[in-house]
């Protein structure tokens, strides 16, 4: 069955980055597990998503007497694209930088046009009601300290606390985190040993999904 996969990277560093070397790795493995697959890249940092401003939320949530110039409804059409981008997506793999203690702002930016109340979710009288849960999301996390669970830090950590929070108010409940931690602790062979570490984690990820 062929399936669509939506591969972002959000990291700044270019060929650099540690958590682009990650995403690569995850969509490589899931190509071979799932060689139908459909795969739709977006650089969020070489082509950033801008953030959102006062007229957008204003047209998107039904201001008709919002004034609709050229520059806001190309931000519009940018916005329902990269919306459309996720909702067709059955698989997703962010490639996630962490830079203080929390997201890329570019990756933060997509979160906003993708978190749409009647899109991917809803408020009911019971509370907020996610309607993404088809989905299967992949986080692929470069840091450069320690603060993954256990860790004396981690209550610092706001990259994958934050994502988890937000995909699962949207309704995910499909989501693999393998991350690379302490990278900027050692030389260059212990971040090479570090990636190699975490590519390893992400072959088993994969090959323990069902096909």
């Amino acid at each position: 069955m062929s399936r669509t996969l939506l591969h972002l990277d959000s990291s700044i560093l270019g060929a650099s980055s540690a958590s682009r070397l990650l995403s690569s790795h995850v969509v490589d493995q899931l190509g071979q597990k799932l060689p139908a697959v459909r795969v739709t890249y977006r650089d969020l940092a070489a082509q950033p998503i801008p953030h959102l401003s006062g007229p957008y939320v204003a047209a998107t949530r039904g201001n008709l007497a919002m004034p609709l110039d050229a520059t806001l409804r190309d931000d519009l059409a940018l916005g329902e694209a990269v919306l459309q981008e996720f909702l067709a997506a059955d698989i997703v793999v962010i490639g996630v930088a962490f830079y203080n203690f929390s997201i890329a702002s570019q990756l933060k930016a997509w979160i906003d046009r993708i978190a749409v109340a009647g899109r991917t979710f809803r408020y009911t009288q019971s509370g907020a009601e996610g309607l993404s849960g088809n989905k299967h999301v992949f986080l692929a996390i470069a840091r450069g300290g320690v603060y993954g669970a256990g860790s004396p830090r981690h209550a610092m950590e706001h990259a994958e606390t934050y994502l988890r929070s937000a995909f699962s108010f949207i309704g995910i409940t499909q989501l693999d985190v393998v991350s690379a931690e302490g990278l900027n602790m050692g030389d260059a062979a212990h971040r090479s040993v570090t990636i190699a570490q975490a590519q390893a984690r992400i072959d088993q990820t994969v090959a323990a999904l069902q096909a």
